[in-house]
């Protein structure tokens, strides 16, 4: 959750929390009581008292729920919260057992009750309270958060939607003519009949499954053979290419049309056709991660700078679809470009 966009909500939250408190003590023991205990000293716990509520609400907020919740941790999650049952009289004892002791010297708690466990006991009640509020408080805010990314994927799917209509030729039109094509040249010119099937499957797969938020790993890795195959076709004995796929390959989800971004750069301002120097593309796959790491030569008529918008509509889309849950490094050092990409497959 970043601080800075949420930071006035909580601050809000917090000052409601507190005049809900300073009202509800004013109604329940009236006017006179209420100035009466207007001493400094009460004063002075009561705002040490606010202060140890709202460090464990930010620890909460900040570190036990995005470190467990988010990674889908239970087991630490609910570690975190058992913890903070107990940071919260921690807090309180040294703000106000040592330190306002140290300068009023007087305590808050009366010698027989500042054993340990009587201690956590008379605070349960608070421990509970700021735990659970906090809780709801950051589902709550993660909720808003999930609902305005779904409905931002949303628009930019339609985006998609409507900039592929505006283009495309009748699919099933382009799609019989190079059938044809293909049947009249698969035993004549086998080589040629080939790629107008390959060049097929990838204008297929662009218009169908291109169009779709998630497509299977295996077609998406099809995809990519599909277009490196046009480029060893175009550019023969001068392309330079280390491509490799390490893991195995199941039942798995990956948004569609992702990595093409970074192999598409690659030919794009690359430096394709220098033996000494080839272009490297790995990817390797777990059960529910893929890691994509490329490395080139970069082109001296063309420098990737000039990518920014590509770059940023790319670290755009990541955001949108995996939030934090993602890596996405690139490096351009002494005439060389790297990137390095982790996301969770589905």
């Amino acid at each position: 959750m970043e601080i800075k966009n949420t930071f006035k909500y909580h601050f809000i939250l917090g000052l409601i929390i507190v005049i809900m408190d300073v009202f509800g003590r004013y109604v329940s023991i009236g006017h006179e009581a209420f100035v009466k205990n207007l001493l400094p000293l009460g004063i002075i716990y009561k705002i040490t008292f606010y202060i140890t509520f709202f460090s464990v609400y930010a620890i909460n907020v900040n570190f036990v729920c995005p470190k467990t919740l988010e990674r889908k941790n239970l087991f630490f999650f609910v570690l975190g919260l058992f913890s903070l049952f107990f940071v919260f009289p921690g807090i309180r004892y040294f703000l106000e057992e040592i330190i306002v002791y140290s300068i009023w010297g007087v305590h808050n708690y009366y010698e027989q009750s500042r054993t340990f466990w009587f201690y956590i006991f008379d605070n349960s009640y608070y421990s509970v309270k700021v735990i659970l509020f906090s809780t709801f408080i950051y589902l709550l805010f993660i909720f808003l958060k999930n609902k305005n990314k779904i409905h931002q994927l949303e628009l930019e799917q339609q985006k998609a939607e409507m900039g592929a209509l505006k283009m495309q030729l009748e699919p099933h039109f382009l799609f019989n003519t190079l059938n044809v094509f293909y049947t009249e040249l698969v035993e004549s010119k086998p080589e040629t009949a080939k790629g107008i099937y390959k060049l097929s499957e990838l204008l297929r797969y662009l218009t169908y499954e291109g169009q779709k938020e998630y497509v299977s790993l295996q077609k998406e890795l099809a995809f990519i053979n599909d277009y490196l195959f046009f480029y060893k076709k175009r550019f023969e004995n001068n392309l330079y290419l280390d491509f490799s796929v390490n893991g195995k390959i199941d039942q798995q989800q990956i948004p569609s049309l992702i990595l093409i971004h970074f192999i598409e750069n690659i030919f794009k301002h690359g430096v394709i056709n220098d033996k000494n120097n080839p272009v490297k593309i790995s990817i390797h796959i777990e059960s529910n991660t893929l890691v994509l790491e490329t490395s080139n030569k970069i082109s001296e008529v063309k420098n990737y700078s000039t990518q920014g918008i590509g770059r940023s509509n790319l670290e755009k889309r990541l955001k949108l679809l995996f939030t934090d849950n993602y890596t996405y490094l690139f490096n351009e050092k002494n005439g060389f470009y790297s990137t390095y990409l982790k996301i969770p497959l589905k």
